[in-house]
């Protein structure tokens, strides 16, 4: 029975390579990851502070408990943005619900002289987020101002490293895309595996082969997740050639399989259930955007738990992909017992 399943699985593989869509897509994330830190410097390059300042004309207004004179208030007007100060955080309020200033930063002090940095901004987000990248130079010069105050030097020469917006598009954005596009990928092309022997009638002659119809579904989900590996291990690759450090490449790889496995046997359950491959893609579609947006909302999200283990935290290990790994093998036993539609 071993011999079908390696002829099925080399089948799947061959015919990868004459499909030009997923060819292309393989080249796309093959230029990510190699120029993975000529890309990290002109998507940074969107978040300029200075350009939006430049462009604004000095329409960001902010709003500062305490007089003109205060170190906050006078740094931020070196920076460039307009600042309108209130002598009470009552007052303030009032004023940034009449819309005078776009957002409110208050620096009460409590009885032991610690300052606390309350930051007040719109419900909008692009404002928020607009607002958050062009004030944070400013207080960083106020973090630096209080610990001059309590006579703490931080000697910045010292520190090493790369920039926090740096690190966090690199650990969150880059490598999870990375790592998860391949098994995007392997999930539609198991539904095409699957559905193009439904709609050819050839399922019929394959499983007169010593082969169950789990097993052919087996073999061709392998084929798609093998190719969703060798792709990572490419990826992590390219990017350590990058500099780009990657700690827990076992795990993260481990994790990438799980959910390209994940991927693929949700993909072939709506190929058994609608045996139609333009609506099985879309149902499929669907699912991964729902699975996404949902695991956004869960502190195990795998995004989450990947850009975690990329940087090495001491919280999250092998346990962490055990609860992925725990999900695909309920989801492959359901697509076992659903997989007997195809039969019919």
């Amino acid at each position: 029975m071993i011999f079908p399943f390696l002829a099925i699985f080399k089948k799947e593989l061959t015919s990868v390579l004459r499909d030009r869509t997923i060819i292309i897509s393989i080249l796309i994330q093959f230029f990510i990851a190699s120029f993975s830190s000529g890309l990290l410097l002109g998507m940074l390059s969107l978040y300029d502070p200075d350009t939006i300042l430049r462009f604004s004309d000095g329409g960001i207004r902010v709003g500062v408990v305490g007089d003109a004179e205060s170190p906050l208030a006078r740094l931020m007007s070196e920076r460039g943005l307009g600042v309108t100060t209130y002598p009470t955080i009552q007052e303030a309020q009032a004023g940034f619900y009449r819309n005078e200033v776009l957002a409110l930063v208050d620096t009460p002090r409590d009885a032991n002289g610690n300052t606390e940095v309350k930051l007040y901004l719109p419900d909008s987000d692009t404002i928020s987020s607009l607002i958050r990248m062009v004030i944070q130079e400013p207080l960083k010069q106020y973090e630096n101002y209080l610990r001059a105050e309590k006579g703490i030097e931080v000697r910045y020469t010292d520190l090493q490293g790369k920039p926090a917006t740096s690190f966090e598009f690199v650990y969150s954005v880059l490598i999870p895309m990375l790592m998860f596009f391949p098994a995007f990928v392997a999930g539609s092309m198991s539904i095409d595996m699957i559905t193009e022997e439904v709609e050819g009638k050839t399922l019929q002659t394959l499983l007169s082969a010593p082969l169950t119809i789990s097993g052919m579904i087996g073999a061709k989900i392998t084929a798609a997740v093998f190719l969703a590996v060798l792709q990572c291990i490419a990826w992590l690759t390219l990017m350590q050639v990058n500099n780009i450090v990657i700690q827990n490449t076992g795990w993260i790889l481990l994790l990438a399989l799980v959910i390209a496995g994940i991927s693929s046997t949700s993909a072939a359950l709506s190929a058994a259930f609608l045996q139609d491959r333009e609506r099985s893609q879309f149902t499929y579609s669907l699912l991964l955007l729902a699975g996404v947006g949902i695991s956004t909302l869960l502190n195990i999200s795998p995004i989450t738990t990947l850009s975690r283990l990329a940087v090495g935290d001491a919280y999250t290990n092998g346990w962490n992909v055990l609860v992925f790994a725990l999900f695909f093998a309920l989801l492959f036993g359901l697509l076992l017992r659903v997989s007997r539609r195809l039969k019919s």
